[in-house]
């Protein structure tokens, strides 16, 4: 066959190799994706490296390497090894990442009693991801770098001496591989999981993002918290959801002796029924302390479904109190008591100690 024909053929095979995927692509994302709208996105996010894995393959089997030069035929067939490795592990990474999107999106909008559940199965899920995605990574550019012979013949000396090798990179690698088991730990202890309410460094947040290195905790301001996934397994932290997403939420109020106790709790108890951040299960309003400066201390619980809305109902609970206290007892607000000495008693009152204020006056 003439250079002229062969190049024609090279055109009409990749030609052919692309126009199937765009193919493909119309078909899941259009007639099939009616039916099932998962393989539509799957599609869609497939179709670029789809579209670079076919090329690539079509021209390393089409291309007529007879008619290049020997200075060219070497350096091509080797570029178009490595374009196959990295078109093969972009198409298995996008494919792997569509096929569990959907399922990891249906596990954030779990509610209820399933949701710590939910959460666990999530980030089992994230992690074992990340792991599965650096693995193939790894290997695609092991698999790209023992094309070159230099490198297959220092992988050939490396194996020679595997023990001393692997003793040097474990020890340069320890902190690396320390935070990787370190997260695998933590995803299959169940100590930690996504959105999950935590206490670190003496600051309350919740758990945005679960790494294989490191854990981003989201501060109640907006702050994000940066930590290695190792401190978890090595210093004590708070978990506020560590078995269910219920909160308890507290309210401590000083008022005077003359408060009506059993007025305000059944004043608590109308307020939480017409509040619907109450999950209509604990409250209870108790006098805890009596302090040294003649003050009552009264602790109001109240239970909520999860931390943001136990927040939200303590506020709303001490804004309420507060202010029925203040229009129906007044005479219960905070005041301190002292007691005077005969000769204070006995003194002559003087509304205006300054001299200068009382001449002006007069």
């Amino acid at each position: 066959m003439s250079a002229f024909w062969s190049w024609i053929v090279f055109a009409a095979v990749v030609a052919a190799s692309v126009t199937l995927v765009e193919g493909a692509r119309r078909l899941l994302a259009g007639p099939l994706s009616a039916r099932w709208p998962q393989v539509g996105g799957v599609a869609r996010r497939c179709a670029a490296p789809a579209f670079t894995f076919a090329a690539v393959v079509s021209v390393n089997g089409a291309l007529p390497y007879q008619f290049l030069t020997d200075s060219f035929d070497g350096p091509v067939r080797h570029a178009l090894r490595i374009a196959a490795i990295g078109a093969t592990t972009w198409l298995v990474l996008r494919i792997s990442y569509a096929l569990t999107d959907p399922a990891l999106n249906r596990l954030t909008r779990v509610e209820g009693e399933r949701n710590r559940r939910a959460r666990r199965a999530r980030t089992q899920m994230l992690l074992l991801r990340r792991i599965a995605a650096a693995v193939i990574v790894i290997v695609a550019v092991g698999a790209a770098l023992f094309t070159f012979p230099a490198v297959r013949a220092l992988g050939a000396g490396v194996l020679a001496s595997a023990g001393v090798a692997g003793l040097v990179v474990g020890i340069a690698a320890r902190p690396a591989l320390g935070n990787l088991f370190a997260g695998l730990q933590i995803a299959f202890s169940d100590a930690l999981r996504l959105d999950d309410v935590v206490v670190v460094e003496g600051q309350w947040g919740r758990i945005e993002e679960l790494t294989l290195s490191y854990v981003v905790v989201q501060l109640w301001d907006e702050r994000r918290l940066i930590l290695p996934v190792s401190y978890f397994t090595e210093r004590p932290f708070e978990n506020w959801t560590r078995h269910s997403s219920r909160v308890i939420g507290a309210v401590e109020l000083y008022v005077d002796w003359s408060v009506p106790v059993e007025e305000l709790r059944a004043e608590l108890h109308a307020f939480l029924r017409d509040n619907p951040l109450w999950d209509r299960r604990d409250w209870v309003l108790q006098v805890t302390e009596v302090t040294a400066n003649g003050l009552v201390g009264l602790r109001a619980l109240m239970s909520a479904a999860d931390s943001a809305s136990a927040w939200d109902l303590r506020c709303d609970v001490r804004e309420h109190l507060v202010a029925h206290i203040r229009e129906r007892y007044p005479h219960a607000l905070p005041r301190f008591r002292a007691e005077m000495s005969g000769s204070e008693r006995s003194a002559p009152f003087h509304p205006d100690p300054d001299p200068a204020l009382a001449g002006r006056r007069g």
